[in-house]
């Protein structure tokens, strides 16, 4: 019999499991590089900034640094390596020469933007579940509300994710990628409140702080471990939806358009 079409239906679930396993096994094959690693630069964050700066006996509102500390630290973890998962996946295609890969299968923008950002995300969760365990025994890392720790990490995973996409659509070089982290990402994550509280902050800087999208996925991450907010978290959750939504729907659309992938 001659060959005929393959039916797919609304959503090709078989193309989207195959990218998003694929976007797994890239990062776990190499985990000491990409799961390890972290865990130990986060470790010496904590013990540089905990106890070489005094900070081990200080508390900030009442939570003893150690523990205001260790949230922040976990969540600059989970997000730049989510970020790096997919920001990488796309730049090393187009360095290699196998963008065709992800470009030729039947998958549509959606599916290609759901496989790659849940991929970031799903490392940015393992990453962040390693330093977490890593950390309790120096920390006393515990959960204060589950349901803010889980909403936190996962919508904060997606939006570097979501940030990586973007930043590896953009990107044709490694150069471009390492300004995207160097003058995009890491400021915003070190002046998002993870090292201090925004509390402390003057105006207008306390008004520029809680503009950051990072600051709300710190901040809300470290309330369901500690039970201290800096900022509202109703509005956190509502900023963190809305940025989620909007980086998806732009990264759909650069997709659907070819943004720097054909030629």
């Amino acid at each position: 019999m001659p060959p005929k079409p393959r039916r797919y239906g609304p959503v090709n679930w078989l193309g989207l499991w195959t990218l998003y396993q694929k976007e797994i096994r890239r990062f776990w094959n190499v985990a000491t590089q990409t799961v390890a690693a972290p865990v130990v630069t986060t470790l010496l964050f904590l013990a540089v900034f905990s106890l070489a700066l005094g900070g081990g006996g200080q508390a900030v509102a009442g939570v003893p640094y150690i523990q205001f500390l260790a949230p922040g630290l976990i969540v600059m973890a989970m997000t730049q390596n989510a970020f790096a998962n997919t920001s990488s996946s796309l730049v090393i295609a187009k360095v290699q020469g196998s963008i065709v890969d992800l470009l030729m299968p039947p998958l549509s923008p959606a599916e290609q933007t759901a496989g790659l950002a849940l991929g970031g995300l799903t490392r940015g969760l393992v990453v962040g579940a390693a330093v977490g365990i890593a950390m309790t025994p120096f920390a006393g890392v515990h959960v204060h509300h589950w349901g803010y720790v889980l909403f936190h990490a996962v919508n904060a995973s997606l939006l570097l994710s979501l940030l990586g996409l973007l930043g590896g659509l953009w990107s044709e070089k490694f150069d471009h990628l390492a300004a995207v982290t160097n003058f995009v990402i890491t400021p915003l994550a070190f002046l998002s409140g993870t090292f201090y509280s925004t509390q402390r902050l003057p105006e207008p800087w306390l008004t520029v702080a809680h503009l950051n999208p990072f600051f709300y996925m710190i901040d809300g991450f470290r309330y369901g471990m500690t039970g201290h907010a800096d900022g509202w978290l109703a509005g956190g959750i509502a900023t963190m939806l809305a940025a989620n939504l909007a980086l998806a729907l732009l990264a759909h659309r650069l997709f659907a358009s070819g943004y720097k992938l054909k030629p």
